[in-house]
């Protein structure tokens, strides 16, 4: 028997600002999307109106379960090229991220996976030489998962939501066909990872200490604000018009920004074309054409419907409305990423068997 379409597919999202949810017919592909919902993390009434929305009659255990993503600030996806004699040594891993990354890797949860094409890197074979290491601190995983839990989610999966969104973005590139190296930028409170990605893979990766409540000191200072309490507030509220403070705000990180970039350039030989920012709030959202802008290179709007159906996940338009926008590549990269059911035929051989 092919499993009852009565079970529901459940996806959350979670960053430092946004919450999002989604429902569908189907826990893997193919899927339809039934209901999507976001809203703030600090607004507790508002992600128990969403999650009412998403699942009016929640199960025995009181709990949603679900795929999660999740975006803690001292994640780790960091792109690396090994040494490949030196990959079997019981230390080579180790002693790289200590040396290459500043990290404790006691402390974290690592999985190494090929930058090419995502899959899981073979140690026995270690013939692969371009890799991503991709983790978070152990700590970090118990401080999601509580978050989570305090929502009346439980994670059934819990997944970097960087390596969805990326792996996500890898594919689009892959099905539109095109060959241009992307800058993605992942924009948080305290610190912003930036990624170049095109078709052929994530092909440079860098956390840069910078984040959106660096640029409150920037707000305070030009408007002439007392404190910078007020400033944030402003910042945050989308009740006034930053658009023409963007090159100021973004001054900063834009030198960090130029510097990975011209690295990269320089290195392969290729451009970087356009810039993607897939985690800003909405109020935020004028921020993506003001780097694009800084930068002088384009801020793409991604088609996202015809990449979803290729990976057999349906969206009607009555859910789409308004939810196709970049900030949502995330979530939708649960769903795409999700291992398709296996045909009926496939079902009844097994059992058979």
């Amino acid at each position: 028997m092919f499993f009852s379409t009565k079970i529901k597919g459940y996806f959350v999202e979670q960053s430092d600002h946004t919450l999002r949810l989604a429902r569908t017919s189907a826990p893997v592909a193919p899927m339809v999307v039934e209901v999507l919902r976001q809203c703030s993390t600090t607004d507790a009434e508002a992600i128990a109106e969403a999650m009412h929305d998403i699942q009016p009659k929640p199960g025995p255990s009181g709990y949603m379960n679900a795929c999660c993503a999740v975006y803690p600030g001292k994640r780790l996806v960091r792109r690396a090229t090994l040494e490949a004699k030196r990959a079997r040594e019981a230390t080579y891993f180790s002693d790289l991220l200590t040396a290459q990354f500043r990290i404790e890797p006691d402390k974290y949860t690592i999985q190494v996976i090929n930058a090419l094409d995502g899959s899981d890197y073979d140690l026995k074979k270690a013939t692969q030489k371009e890799v991503l290491f991709c983790g978070l601190p152990s700590d970090d995983i118990v401080i999601a998962q509580d978050a989570l839990l305090a929502a009346g989610i439980y994670p059934d999966q819990l997944e970097l939501g960087s390596v969805s969104s990326l792996g996500g973005l890898v594919d689009y590139f892959a099905f539109t066909r095109s060959k241009t190296p992307t800058l993605v930028l992942e924009i948080g409170t305290d610190i912003t990872h930036s990624f170049i990605v095109s078709s052929g893979g994530v092909e440079a990766s860098r956390p840069i200490p910078q984040g959106l409540d660096a640029m409150v000191p920037i707000v305070q200072k030009e408007l002439g604000l007392k404190d910078e309490e007020s400033a944030r507030k402003l910042f945050y509220s989308n009740t006034f018009d930053f658009t023409g403070m963007g090159p100021v705000l973004v001054r900063k990180l834009l030198k960090e920004l130029q510097s990975s970039i011209g690295f990269y350039e320089v290195q392969t030989g290729q451009s970087v074309g356009q810039v993607i920012c897939t985690m800003l709030p909405a109020k935020l959202a004028w921020l993506d054409d003001a780097i694009a802008s800084a930068l002088g290179v384009s801020s793409p709007k991604l088609d996202l419907v015809p990449w979803l159906e290729s990976r057999h996940v349906t969206i009607p338009d009555g859910v789409a409305s308004g939810a196709l926008d970049i900030r949502w590549l995330g979530l939708l990269s649960l769903m795409a990423n999700q291992p398709p059911a296996p045909p009926p035929d496939a079902v009844v051989a097994e059992k058979k068997a």
